[in-house]
């Protein structure tokens, strides 16, 4: 594929012939413009070969009509397809700075996003997949590296966390990446972009990305415990309102998931089978606006407060505030992440 507008025969059939066009930042897997059509302007998304181009293509055009079903959706409309090119044509959103308590709409939006699908879409996108026994493996060796003493339990308490995750119950639209820059601030609220990783799970997974500090992103952002729960309130509420239902799911959990995932300190094109943990007492590494060592004291914090109370994660919550305050002692120029969007 070249550089090239990809707008055939077909498409300009379809939404006739775009008068100009203007190409826009996007990742390494894709190509994005920004065009001119018969009364509107519009994004043209080209997914780049790669072995795992058709699978992303498909997984974003999907996700994009599952959630425009929604009466009120949070994406933008897909106008017309191309297959053959791989191509997505979208309708424009313009993106306006977001407010200080950006989060609060946010979250909002993710719940009614989550909120278009249910049972009846299984096998529609792929099933969420949380972490697995070798990532525990990896968590507690960089336990053992930093001189963290593992207590008694800890192992079978993050084998049982592993698998209540891989069996977490739901059917929610999650985005995949719902980072920062992914959401944009429209006059007409929030619209979610870019959902070449989407599937089908429990909504609190991407619920956690607000504590966290969205542990896909090459965004983090740690907001105040206030502003949290105004957001995590907004997003039960709006998923209320949308299902008629409670929240399900355990946000510690899915917090302490996040924690140990080693491929949630770099970007997707290394989330290769390396254990990332295991390079972090060696060297830290920038990826955005953190470090993966700043990354990863953040989220020990989280989860050693959240997890204090949690009956089955006592153990982890004092493995994770002991191995904390170790990576503090060991580099003591590691600074809190930030605590403002840029």
């Amino acid at each position: 594929m070249g550089s090239r507008l990809p707008f055939g025969d077909e498409l300009r059939s379809e939404l006739g012939s775009p008068s100009r066009s203007r190409r826009l930042g996007s990742s390494p897997r894709s190509r994005v413009w920004r065009v001119e059509l018969p009364g509107a302007s519009a994004v043209v998304k080209q997914f780049v070969d790669g072995p795992d181009a058709a699978e992303r293509y498909t997984r974003e055009v999907t996700a994009l009509r599952l959630a425009g079903r929604a009466a009120s959706p949070v994406v933008p409309a897909v106008l017309a397809t191309d297959p053959d090119e791989r191509v997505v044509v979208l309708e424009y959103w313009e993106h306006r700075d977001p407010a200080g308590d950006w989060i609060v709409d946010y979250a909002a939006a993710l719940a009614q996003l989550h909120a278009t699908t249910g049972p009846q879409d299984v096998g529609a996108l792929p099933r969420w997949q949380g972490p697995s026994r070798a990532d525990v493996d990896s968590f507690l060796r960089l336990a053992e590296v930093l001189g963290a003493p593992v207590p008694p339990g800890v192992s079978g308490e993050l084998e049982a966390l592993v698998e209540r995750l891989g069996r977490a119950p739901g059917h929610a639209l999650l985005h995949g990446d719902p980072c920062p820059g992914n959401d944009l601030h429209t006059t007409a609220g929030i619209r979610f972009i870019d959902f070449e990783q989407a599937s089908l799970g429990s909504g609190v997974m991407e619920l956690a990305y607000l504590r966290i500090g969205f542990p896909t992103c090459w965004c983090v952002t740690s907001a105040n415990e206030p502003l949290l729960e105004r957001a995590e309130n907004a997003y039960r509420t709006a998923w209320r309102a949308a299902t008629g239902s409670e929240v399900q799911g355990d946000l510690t959990d899915a917090c302490a998931g996040w924690l140990i995932r080693g491929d949630a300190l770099v970007q997707r094109a290394y989330r290769d089978g390396t254990d990332h943990l295991a390079r972090v007492p060696k060297r830290d590494w920038k990826w955005g606006t953190a470090t993966a060592r700043q990354r990863l004291v953040h989220r020990l914090g989280v989860v050693g407060r959240m997890a204090a109370d949690h009956a089955s994660l006592q153990g982890v919550s004092s493995l994770s505030t002991d191995m904390r305050q170790r990576m503090l002692a060991r580099w003591s120029a590691i600074q809190p992440v930030p605590s403002e969007r840029p």
